[in-house]
């Protein structure tokens, strides 16, 4: 019979309680995204996950794990908040401020900029269309009712004259997913596309494309907390904020390594491959930043009254918060 020396013995008993201590004070963090060129950070952020080198794990300490969640557009990632489901998500400002607006203030805050530009409308090469007024009774597809480029489409055309309802009107809005919408362009079946990169250049390199109307400095994603998780895990979400604006900065100082990653995630989020050619095409129209202003957000707001998704908004001053 072996005999096992006390300190080995204390030895085994220590390292099994290390490992339940561990396993206590390990912290998941549940963060969204969209399979867009615009949330570029949460693109290779994610793929550094699936390689075991995870930039948010590595800076949030020892034990912290980041549960990757996929979005097609913005409305879904904030039901996701509200149902709990996750705690972070890169979104569009306007699905950002309709979830404010409808929560009364009290479960939304915007924690971080992330990226400007990357948005536009995309008619056929040939098209005769120039302005809002020449889509009456014309089809423009965008990836989902109520996100970013849903609501600046529709506030586009008022703003144009026509009359926008989110049934029909004078010129009729199509939520579509952006895998679809460039086949739909493809066969003519819509007269144009208000989307994000990397489906602007899609249509554009794929399908003969122009674009009529870019989004060239309008906030296209912002990084968003719950109120839940922001008040139970502040030091964790300062944290956060700080790992997402330190990648911000190595992006845009490694942008043909970024490149490679940002590819490698969407062909395991989208299960297409996308060109090299395509993501370095995308990126030429997005501008990088931590920084939002109050400000540039009441845009979004006046974009939204007009498209009908908002009537009475609670004052932004609590919207934007600095973990």
């Amino acid at each position: 019979m072996r005999i096992i020396r006390v300190s080995q013995l204390l030895l085994t008993v220590a390292l099994v309680f290390a490992g339940k201590l561990s396993a206590q004070n390990a912290v998941t963090i549940r963060v969204g995204h969209f399979p867009n060129v615009t949330h570029v950070q949460a693109l290779v952020a994610h793929a550094l996950s699936r390689q075991g080198k995870g930039w948010f794990e590595e800076r949030l300490g020892a034990g912290t794990k980041i549960d990757w969640f996929v979005y097609n557009a913005g409305p879904s990632a904030m039901e996701a908040i509200f149902a709990n489901s996750i705690d972070l998500t890169y979104v569009g400002p306007s699905p950002a401020i309709n979830a404010y607006a409808k929560s009364r203030g009290e479960e939304i805050r915007i924690v971080s900029g992330a990226a400007n530009g990357g948005a536009a409308l995309v008619v056929s090469g040939d098209s005769a269309l120039k302005s809002a007024a020449d889509f009456r009774r014309k089809k423009i597809a965008t990836p989902q009712l109520g996100n970013t480029q849903d609501v600046s489409c529709r506030a586009w055309l008022a703003a144009g004259g026509l009359k926008i309802t989110q049934l029909g009107g004078d010129a009729q809005v199509l939520p579509t997913q952006n895998a679809d919408q460039l086949a739909m362009f493809q066969q003519k079946k819509i007269d144009g596309v208000w989307t994000v990169e990397p489906w602007v250049s899609r249509l554009e390199m794929e399908a003969g494309g122009k674009v009529l109307v870019e989004e060239t400095d309008s906030p296209t994603t912002v990084l968003v907390s719950s109120v839940k998780f922001l008040g139970a895990n502040r030091e964790m979400v300062k944290k956060f904020v700080e790992a997402h604006r330190a990648l911000t900065d190595w992006i845009a100082k490694n942008s043909a390594e970024a490149q490679k990653l940002v590819v490698a995630e969407l062909a395991e989020e989208t299960k297409a491959k996308m060109a090299a050619e395509l993501i370095e095409h995308s990126w030429r129209r997005i501008v990088l930043t931590n920084d939002l202003r109050r400000e540039v957000l009441e845009k979004f707001v006046a974009n939204a009254k007009a498209a009908g998704f908002l009537r009475d908004v609670p004052d932004l001053a609590r919207l934007i918060e600095n973990p």
